[in-house]
C-alpha cells in the first residue's frame, strides 16, 4: 500500500466455548495487539472489551455455541500517525445484535442497583466503534480502538 500506510496481515484464532478457550483467546488478543504496535491502552482497551464479548457468548449463547467454534479475527493498521485496531468475534449462538439493547440507566441508590448486564455497556464505553451482523448462521461483532501517535 501507498501513501504512508501500512498494512498488517489480519490474524484468526478459533476456540471451543469454553472457559479455559476463553482465557486464552484474550492472552493471544493482548500478545497480537502490542506486537503488532497497539498502544498499551488501546490495547487494554480491546482485550477487555474481548473478555466482555466471549463470556456474553458463552452464558447466552445457547447450544449451538458449544457445537461450532467460536472464531476471533484481528487486524490492525497504521497509517501516517494513526492507528485503528478492529476486533471481530464470530459465534453460531443465538442470534443477537447488542446493539438495539437500550442503555441502561445509572441507579440512583445501591437498592436501584443489580448485579450483572454491565458488560454491554463496558464494552460501549471502551470501543471507538461497534459493529454488528447477522450472516450465514453466525453472529458477527466487531469492536474497534482508534489512536494517534
Amino acid at each position: 500500500m501507498g501513501n504512508g500506510v501500512t498494512a498488517s496481515v489480519a490474524e484468526k484464532l478459533a476456540i471451543d466455548a469454553t472457559a479455559v478457550e476463553a482465557r486464552r483467546a484474550s492472552e493471544w488478543l493482548e500478545a497480537g495487539l502490542l506486537r503488532r504496535g497497539v498502544p498499551q491502552a488501546e490495547a487494554a482497551r480491546l482485550t477487555l472489551c474481548g473478555v466482555e464479548v466471549l463470556a456474553n457468548v458463552l452464558a447466552h449463547g445457547g447450544q449451538a455455541v458449544l457445537d461450532v467454534p467460536i472464531e476471533l479475527l484481528l487486524e490492525v493498521a497504521h497509517e501516517q500517525g494513526r492507528g485503528e485496531a478492529r476486533v471481530t468475534v464470530s459465534d453460531a449462538g443465538r442470534a443477537f445484535n447488542p446493539l438495539t439493547v437500550p442503555e441502561r440507566a445509572k441507579p440512583k441508590t445501591l437498592d436501584e442497583a443489580s448485579p450483572g448486564g454491565m458488560g454491554l455497556q463496558l464494552i460501549r464505553r471502551c470501543a471507538d466503534s461497534l459493529h454488528y451482523r447477522h450472516e450465514d448462521g453466525r453472529n458477527h461483532l466487531r469492536f474497534c480502538a482508534r489512536w494517534a501517535g
